[in-house]
């Protein structure tokens, strides 16, 4: 098998592996919610049961187990098959039976998927970043966006299409299928050696300075920043976008089919050319251009919504907001793989990653509070803003990025 072959397999295992990590999760958060409220849940019961995600933010307190002393070559490869299979044993215990009217035990075994999750991304991905070559992180970034993309589509419209369709149990079993195909598939890669990285230190120092000696390292201390904030405004319009659109009179499910299907589908897309952008441009041009893509949509989303724009415009605006949320977070996550040292993938993706998951937590939160406050053109208007700010922070400090 050639290079070329072998390295583009690999790419396609670890887009697969994103996608069914991603869909479980959209399901539990942005698509049952839905069946909840349905079924008659406040609210919010509704609300408390997002709670249930936040393992998410500890993603780096797991990985320090996967970067240990004494790691063999291919753990990574059996902790993500391990964790994998764990997930899909998880949600097959959510789908058993009905659980609408059981709310602390669905509560329980959706914080378990959560964590069991946020923990499996943490192996694959390293994984990925240890036996792809530096060439591939762009792609690899780029793929893993529109997985996500996708797994958006599916979670958040497939799987409920099943789920009314089949009865509760079958959107869990298919996706539990997806995550058990995903770990078979891990335990075939070879060699996991390293694709042109330098091999890993033989004496591994302690779990509190691998932790301590990232932060120390000027390039990470200058990336962090940026890797915190790039994407979490155009992040938070994304998240108001369906909500924002109803308020603008769509109907329902014409607003499910923009956002939910052609938006995920654009994002996608524009993950394809987010990576295009930082391989063949660098993080010295492509980070803030990208930034200035977010900024720029959100701004003009801000002015059709303040202006009462005719349908046309919105669905036009909504649809620059899907592509650079999805040219975006193909970057941010192409860039996260070269900002991680070797031998300390796992930690250094789960530091990366719970930064990246705490902003993109708390941005759509105090973007609600300015909803409410002061309604959706000054919500938007304050993203905007916040959008200008990381282009200013991007042309200061993108020129002295790896790529």
């Amino acid at each position: 098998m050639t290079p070329a072959l072998r390295n583009g397999l690999r790419q396609a295992l670890f887009g697969w592996l994103n996608l069914a990590l991603t869909a479980p999760g959209v399901y539990l958060w942005l698509g049952l919610p839905l069946v909840l409220r349905q079924h008659g849940w406040t609210g919010t019961a509704i609300g408390l049961f997002q709670l249930a995600s936040l393992p998410t933010v500890f993603k780096f307190l797991l990985a320090m187990p996967l970067d240990g002393r004494g790691r063999r070559r291919g753990a990574y490869r059996g902790w993500a098959a391990g964790l994998l299979l764990a997930y899909a044993a998880i949600l097959c215990a959510l789908g058993r039976r009905e659980l609408l009217d059981e709310q602390w035990t669905l509560f329980a075994l959706a914080a378990a998927a959560a964590l069991a999750g946020t923990w499996a991304d943490v192996p694959v991905n390293a994984l990925a970043i240890r036996i792809l070559p530096a060439s591939g992180r762009a792609w690899a970034g780029g793929i893993r966006s529109m997985a996500l993309c996708l797994g958006a589509i599916a979670g958040g419209g497939l799987m409920l299409l099943a789920q009314s369709r089949w009865g509760w149990h079958a959107p869990f079993l298919i996706m539990a299928g997806a995550l058990a195909l995903g770990a078979a598939l891990t335990l075939l890669v070879r060699n996991e050696g390293g694709a042109g990285q330098p091999d890993e230190p033989a004496r591994m120092p302690a779990a509190s300075a691998q932790l301590l000696g990232y932060f120390r390292l000027d390039a990470n201390r200058r990336w962090l920043p940026l890797l915190a904030l790039l994407f979490p405004f155009i992040g938070a319009g994304w998240f108001y976008l369906k909500p924002l659109l109803l308020d603008q009179g769509l109907p329902a499910d014409r607003v499910a089919w923009l956002v939910g299907v052609a938006g995920g589908a654009v994002g996608a897309a524009a993950s394809v050319a987010g990576a295009r952008g930082l391989k063949h441009a660098g993080p010295a041009l492509a980070v803030p251009a990208h930034a200035a893509a977010s900024f720029a949509a959100l701004l003009g989303l801000a002015a059709a919504v303040a202006l009462q724009a005719p349908p046309a415009v919105l669905i036009a605006c909504a649809m620059g907001i899907a592509a650079a949320m999805g040219a975006t977070a193909a970057l941010a996550f192409g860039l996260m793989m070269s900002h991680a040292r070797p031998g300390l993938q796992a930690l250094d993706y789960g530091i990366q990653s719970s930064v990246f998951a705490l902003t993109r937590i708390l941005a759509p939160a105090a973007a609600g509070v300015v909803l409410d406050a002061a309604g959706p053109a000054w919500m938007l208007a304050a993203l905007a803003a916040a959008a200008a700010g990381v282009l200013w922070l991007a042309l200061r400090t993108a020129p002295g990025l790896r790529a």
